[in-house]
């Protein structure tokens, strides 16, 4: 079967990003905004960190941190794992399972151009990564039984 590439999935997509002085509020009033669980952070042109949703949760709330002075800086997860467009998008996925995050910035040419997401497998390859999984574990359970 035939997989979208990450790039079909993007290319309508504005790519979200924000400086790493700026405020954790002012990162999520940004997100609310954009509707986007995700911002990529941006140093002199360079793709620095990511700040997500989760990022926001375990380790501003979770860490009593004031929302209004913490800079993305300190919280952004940074060097995030990313991917170039013309993969397909189950590489995606399959990088989102193994390393346990739900965004993947897409980078090309050393530039963002987009951001993937857990969100985006709605669509025929949940079903073919589900099956895949199920797969890889039934061949699993019949070589160590």
């Amino acid at each position: 079967m035939a997989h979208r590439s990450i790039r079909s999935i993007i290319e309508q997509q504005a790519v979200i990003t924000a400086p790493e002085s700026m405020t954790v509020t002012a990162a999520a009033c940004l997100m609310k905004d954009k509707q986007v669980g995700a911002i990529l952070i941006m140093d002199e042109g360079r793709l620095v960190g990511i700040f997500t949703e989760r990022d926001a949760l375990f380790r501003v709330v979770a860490e009593g941190r004031d929302a209004r002075t913490a800079r993305l800086s300190e919280v952004m997860t940074r060097n995030p794992r990313t991917i170039h467009p013309d993969k397909p998008f189950p590489d995606a996925l399959h990088l989102m399972h193994e390393g346990g995050f739900r965004h993947v910035p897409v980078v090309e040419d050393g530039r963002p151009v987009g951001m993937i997401s857990a969100r985006d497998a709605l669509g025929p390859e949940l079903e073919d990564f589900i099956y895949e999984l199920l797969r890889q574990e039934q061949a699993q359970d019949v070589l160590s039984g």
